[in-house]
């Protein structure tokens, strides 16, 4: 497999020693008749018609494995350029840090749908981002701008995602929301917690967490 051209993927089967494959031919035995059965392929002229068909199946069930691959390839540069520093103008840029405070509360205000709408300033997104001064936002505007997960429109100060930065804002969310969030928000029972009882008569039932891993049920007779 291997590229042609730039522009083609091209994928080729080849073999130093035909006899590894079988196929279904005459086969000439030293004594009786001839059958046709199962055997090795001949290194011989006669055989390229059979050896065709059978390195195009083998190139057709490669394709069919590759088809079945979740290729996450562009993803993984992607996320190499928007996190890993960069040189630019002589001047090492940081990447994205998905879980510094000031990337993740930045990421998240550009992710909302106006910013693909109309753009964004640096004015409409300070009245959300209190934790940054209009200097320090411009850095991380530039920063952003430098990575390549901004791009700003000529002549103007105005901002839009580029089709990486919506790709990186749309991982911060997900990452906070469906591991970070759900990781830490864990409560440890202390031992012997009473979290529910109930009395009928001369019988109570109670309910509690022993330890951190296990949740107790009694029924106890007075």
């Amino acid at each position: 497999m291997y590229d042609k051209v730039g522009v083609v993927l091209r994928i080729e089967t080849t073999t130093n020693d035909v006899s590894f494959f079988k196929h279904h031919r005459k086969v000439e035995h030293r004594q009786g008749p001839p059958t046709r059965e199962l055997a090795r392929v001949k290194k011989s002229i006669y055989s390229l018609i059979d050896l065709r068909d059978i390195l195009l199946g083998c190139n057709r069930r490669y394709l069919t494995h590759l088809s079945a691959l979740d290729d996450f390839s562009a993803g993984v540069r992607a996320l190499d350029r928007v996190t890993k520093p960069r040189e630019v103008d002589g001047k090492t840029v940081k990447g994205i840090n998905f879980f510094e405070p000031g990337d993740s509360a930045l990421l998240q205000a550009l992710q909302n749908p106006r910013v693909n709408i109309a753009g964004v300033r640096r004015a409409d997104l300070l009245a959300g981002l209190e934790m940054f001064s209009p200097t320090r936002l411009s850095r991380q505007l530039r920063r952003l701008l430098d990575i390549g997960v901004i791009k700003r429109v000529t002549g103007t100060y105005r901002y839009y995602l580029t089709k990486a930065g919506r790709a990186a804002t749309a991982a911060a969310r997900r990452l906070t929301a469906a591991t970070i969030i759900p990781a830490v928000a864990v409560e440890r029972p202390t031992y012997d917690l009473t979290v529910f009882k109930l009395h009928c008569g001369k019988l109570a039932l109670k309910v509690y967490s022993k330890g951190e891993r296990v949740l107790r049920i009694e029924a106890v007779a007075s």
